[in-house]
């Protein structure tokens, strides 16, 4: 066994020992050693994370590099056999993994081997002089780590990070904009398949494209080190590109380089100008990113032209714009049957065109064109997306987090991904710590310009996963920083009314507030129901009623299916008014909702039913399995006393145990998560 593991794990030691039993082969990797291991990929990658916060792929890696460092001490080995030995099938690689991991070199560690062999060899000589080598030994020893902690703290500040602007037309005619922004998508797309670089999303740099910010701020509000500027022109069936890399901080030029192809040849153009990127800032490129990297979507340049038409139109965030895309994309695969990316646009388009309907329409259209996708190219992260969606649009949760976690291994710094796991892990199978952690994450990598409405919805994001984890002054900066972002977007208003109402308990304050954002939109269903919501908590059933009759038809006019929790409130409130046969209709429906739910809310779903219909007894059973559950939200543990069905059952000799369990639960919980976020620098 080796001694790789400083921390006793019996579950590292068996994939420890999976590694070192294949540490020459190659291709041994994720896939392989997840069958070694009889367990699914999604579980290796979970599990592996939590145990040692790499991803397998690098902990491989590490192994690897582990036993270099015990063949370095064989004089008979060469750099490349040793590489060849432990798994690498390329030398150059083999050393920038090896520097990237020690700081050093392999030769220089084996210099510095070779030195301290030397010393040792000198014990014959007299004690006196003994003592002069053992301490000048111990100095270079000192001298080399301390050397190299002041090159590692030197390396650590310069982060690898880059932001692609949008590239600028050179081109006298304006309809080849979207080839030029296609390239631009196609080299930033590149560039985010290299786990060892951050590259921030298209839509954070898309504000750039019309504003005149110096690049040393662009730098500086995207968080990146390096920024690459690119202008383009075409001309007939001829392409000409600049592309020139600039350190953000200095705002200084460190390498420029003019690209001139066919249209023919625009997809090795795009990986060569990510490769040659890549080499110029360093970053480990490993064989199976230069691979992706390398991978044509198509041979048909008019299937790609149609398909470049298509994702210009998908930009425009709108149901004629899905429309108009799904035109071009259906083009795209006509001209190409194998045209994976194409596919995957087609299932995405049809599931934002129908993701907000009550009766689903495209179920069949989505899967189709996702199964298609990832047949033809299992390792594109638009293509695993978009299987992620189906699952997602079929309500297969566990499912959709598997592909989008794949995506991820495909795609390190797929925002999407990112942001879809918050959204699952918020409204799907609520869990706020994994929430808050996937939105945190998917915030680093969308960094967004000033005034833009995405960056309103980013701190959006985290003030809503903030404040569901207890970080309330750190959710009101979020909600406050997103309301100067974007001043019209609602929901960070009454978001913000309710971060307010955490931290002094001012409801009145708090309707104020709500009432003051549904007058700015008084057909918003998600603000009726939350000024219904707060009547209801005051205990004022007469107003709450109104707006919560005013929520049911404007729901049943759309046709939506949305907020189905609040109809035992609904219920709770027609029954205070005597109104007992409505009140029935709608907990008859709660009861539904209950008992398809199947969150760790569950059992709250049910507390809360049996304390409408007087059944005390199993309504505290309920309640106390719930407080068994962890990764609930905050609200459930700041408003559970306030809520007025709650209360109708606090007298109950059993509920206060309870309910201290759930708030200290929720505390010892918010303590750990909070020393998890500092450590991986996500706090």
């Amino acid at each position: 066994m080796s001694d790789f593991l400083q921390v006793k794990n019996e579950f590292l030691e068996k994939v420890v020992a999976e590694i070192e039993a294949n540490l020459g082969d190659e291709q041994f990797g994720v896939t392989e050693l997840a069958d070694r291991m009889h367990m699914s990929r999604s579980s290796l990658l979970r599990k592996v994370q939590k145990s040692t916060d790499q991803s397998v792929s690098v902990f491989i890696r590490n192994v690897r590099l582990h036993h270099a460092n015990s063949y370095l001490k064989d004089e008979a080995l060469t750099i490349s056999e040793i590489a060849f030995k432990v798994g690498f099938s390329s030398n150059s690689y083999f050393i920038k993994c090896y520097k990237e991991r020690y700081g050093h070199s392999p030769g220089e560690a084996r210099k510095q081997a070779e030195e301290m062999a030397l010393e040792d060899h000198s014990t014959s000589l007299p004690n006196h002089r003994n003592l002069i080598l053992v301490s000048g030994s111990a100095l270079l020893l000192i001298l080399i780590v301390f050397g190299w902690m002041l090159s590692s703290q030197k390396q650590s500040i310069p982060e690898k990070s880059i932001a692609v602007l949008p590239f600028i037309n050179d081109s006298q005619d304006s309809s080849n904009v979207y080839i030029i922004n296609g390239m631009m998508e196609s080299i930033l797309n590149n560039l985010q398949k290299i786990e060892d670089l951050r590259v921030v999303s298209r839509t954070s740099v898309e504000p750039y494209r019309n504003l005149q910010h110096s690049i040393r701020d662009i730098a500086e509000d995207l968080e990146v080190y390096y920024v690459l500027e690119g202008s383009g022109q075409k001309i007939g069936d001829q392409l000409l590109f600049t592309v020139q890399l600039i350190q953000g901080k200095r705002d200084s030029h460190l390498w420029s380089k003019q690209y001139q192809r066919t249209t023919q040849n625009i997809f090795d153009l795009q990986a060569e100008v990510a490769s040659d990127v890549a080499a110029e800032i360093e970053v480990i490129i490993t064989p199976d990113e230069q691979r992706r990297i390398a991978t044509t979507p198509t041979k048909d340049p008019v299937a790609f032209d149609h398909y470049l038409k298509g994702v210009a139109f998908t930009k425009s965030q709108s149901l004629e714009g899905l429309d108009s895309a799904i035109v071009y994309f259906e083009k795209a695969t006509f001209k190409d049957p194998d045209f994976a990316s194409a596919h995957a646009y087609l299932a995405i388009c049809y599931y934002y065109l129908d993701v907000f309907k009550l009766d689903k329409q495209y179920s069949e259209i989505i899967n189709r064109h996702a199964d298609r996708a990832i047949l033809l190219d299992p390792e594109s992260g638009i293509c695993v997306i978009s299987k992620g969606l189906y699952y997602l649009h079929e309500g297969q949760y566990e499912r959709a987090i598997t592909y989008f976690e794949k995506t991820l291994e495909y795609n390190p710094n797929s925002a999407e991904a990112n942001n879809l796991l918050s959204l699952i892990y918020n409204s799907y199978l609520p869990d706020s710590k994994k929430y808050l952690k996937y939105a945190l994450r998917g915030a680093k990598l969308e960094k967004s310009g000033s005034d833009s409405t995405a960056t309103g919805f980013l701190y959006l994001h985290l003030a809503n996963a903030l404040i569901q984890n207890g970080f309330v002054k750190e959710a009101e900066q979020s909600a406050r920083t997103s309301l100067r972002h974007d001043p019209d977007n609602l929901y960070s208003e009454y978001v913000l009314a309710y971060i307010l109402l955490a931290q002094d308990r001012n409801i009145e304050r708090t309707r104020d507030m709500l009432l003051a954002t549904l007058q700015r939109d008084t057909t918003r269903l998600d603000i009726i129901q939350e000024v219904a919501k707060v009547y209801y908590s005051m205990e004022l059933y007469d107003t709450a009623y109104y707006y919560y009759d005013k929520f049911l038809k404007t729901r049943d006019l759309y046709g939506m299916s949305v907020f189905e929790a609040e109809e035992a409130k609904i219920a709770f409130v027609l029954k205070q008014l005597g109104k007992d046969q409505e009140a029935q209709v709608y907990l008859d429906q709660f009861k539904a909702y209950a008992e398809e739910d199947v969150s760790i809310y569950q059992d709250l779903h049910w507390f809360s039913y049996y304390a409408v219909t007087g059944e005390m007894e199993k309504s505290i059973a309920h309640l106390d399995l719930f407080s068994k559950q962890s990764g609930f939200q905050y609200w459930f543990v700041l408003f559970l006393e306030d809520d007025p069905i709650t209360r109708s059952v606090m007298n109950h000799p059993g509920y206060e145990v309870i309910a201290d369990r759930i708030n200290t639960k929720f505390w010892e919980s918010h303590n750990k998560l909070k020393e998890q976020l500092k450590q991986e620098g996500l706090l």
